[in-house]
């Protein structure tokens, strides 16, 4: 047996008969492996593509779709269906601004107990405080209407002081909150978790009491989380639709809201009207969502 069989063992050997010499033959079967794996990426890359050009697809053409058709249908509005756009807008505007002074209100302390304190049944109010999110919206309205309806459970105590809830502006902002304060509370709790607890201490070291410490150090830090949270509970708020027409009803200028007036002048046949609704919510949609990657580009940590 020569030398390079010596060296390389029988398959080196038939290799070298075969004008192949055992040194070149590893490169050239590794150059063969890269260059198929090489084409197997490439295809699962183009086929990758392919899948999320499709979905982008999918997502943008209804949302074209209704701007066109809204555009060519503009005036086929009448003066009854500017009114009720008018009124369901003011409406909307008005219970969501008011939603959001509640949800900073309550929220904003839970939301600090929940990052920075460890009780019992933390996780229990964490896990309650969630639940909204991926509860059935019908389901929330029923909730809201035997709790604080008429004859609900809290409800039946305030008639009999004359308080009545159910189907009434109030309701609306009840449900609102109902189902935005998490997106706040979830936010504004990454917000303060991510306070660095060095500046907090370096501050009461040299003398400012709880409050201000709060205030001044914590609050700011925590702003980005905040103002994430602020801005997705008002577009929550802004959305609602099912647990409102269960809780509220859907009454013209008392009761509602932009998309119970879209749902109204779609079953009345005045498709016009919901498509310009629909274009509303939807401009108003989109700025929302930049003006919260705006502020989570700044920090905020949304999930």
């Amino acid at each position: 047996m020569s030398g390079a069989a010596r060296r390389f063992g029988r398959r080196g050997a038939d290799q070298y008969q075969d004008g192949v010499p055992p040194t070149e033959a590893p490169a050239a079967i590794g150059r063969d492996h890269r260059g198929g794996d090489r084409a197997r990426h490439g295809v699962a890359e183009v086929a990758g593509r392919g899948a999320a050009g499709l979905l982008v697809l999918y997502l943008a053409v209804p949302l074209a779709a209704v701007v066109w058709r809204a555009v060519r249908q503009a005036d086929g509005l009448d003066a009854a269906a500017v009114r009720t756009m008018r009124q369901a807008l003011a409406l909307s505007l008005i219970t969501s601004l008011l939603t959001l002074a509640i949800v900073v209100a309550l929220g904003t302390p839970l939301a600090y107990l929940l990052a920075r304190r460890r009780f019992r049944g933390a996780r229990l109010v964490d896990a309650l405080v969630d639940l909204p999110i991926v509860l059935p919206p019908a389901v929330a309205g029923i909730a809201l209407l035997v709790a604080f309806g008429r004859r609900g459970v809290v409800g039946r105590w305030l008639d009999e002081i004359g308080i009545t809830l159910g189907f009434t502006t109030a309701a609306v902002v009840l449900a609102q909150v109902f189902v935005a304060v998490p997106f706040f509370v979830r936010a504004a709790k990454g917000g303060f978790a991510r306070v660095d607890r060095d500046l907090e201490d370096a501050a009461a070291d040299l003398g400012a009491p709880p409050a201000r410490v709060f205030w001044t150090v914590t609050l700011p830090l925590a702003r980005p989380g905040l103002a994430a949270g602020l801005v997705l509970a008002w577009a929550r708020a802004l959305g609602e639709f099912g647990a409102t027409i269960m809780f509220a009803g859907n009454f013209s200028g008392r009761t509602q809201t932009t998309p119970l007036a879209i749902y109204e002048r779609y079953n009345a046949g005045d498709l016009p009207a919901a498509l310009l609704l629909a274009v509303v919510l939807l401009a108003v949609s989109a700025a929302i969502l930049l003006v919260t990657r705006l502020i989570g580009g700044r920090g905020a940590g949304w999930p």
